[in-house]
């Protein structure tokens, strides 16, 4: 697994270095939008059915506050309006730079 050495708000990008040299650059948007965190993509009930909720962003949702390293695996982004409980993991990092990040 890769390691994340670097992290870095750049305008409105997200700079992430590794320890392999590699590089990744997201839109903030895309990041806030693509939020892990149970309260934005939902969650399974019982059944494994996942309710998806109804996200709506404020004035400041985009805009990135501060971030933290979490263990070796990833990565915790705080927001202006005040969200930050999603986690990304490096795993989920590749998979959104496949979908849209550079």
């Amino acid at each position: 697994m890769k390691s994340l050495t670097n992290v870095c708000a750049i305008g409105e990008e997200l700079a992430l270095g590794f320890g392999d040299g590699s590089e990744m650059y997201f839109p903030l948007a895309m990041m806030r939008r693509a939020c892990p965190c149970a309260q934005c993509q939902g969650e399974p009930d019982a059944m494994g059915r996942v309710h998806r909720p109804v996200v709506e962003y404020g004035p400041r949702a985009f805009e990135l506050k501060r971030f933290e390293m979490v263990g070796g695996y990833g990565l915790q982004l705080f927001w202006g309006d005040g969200h930050g409980t999603g986690i990304y993991s490096i795993a989920y990092l590749e998979t959104l730079a496949e979908l849209g990040g550079s």
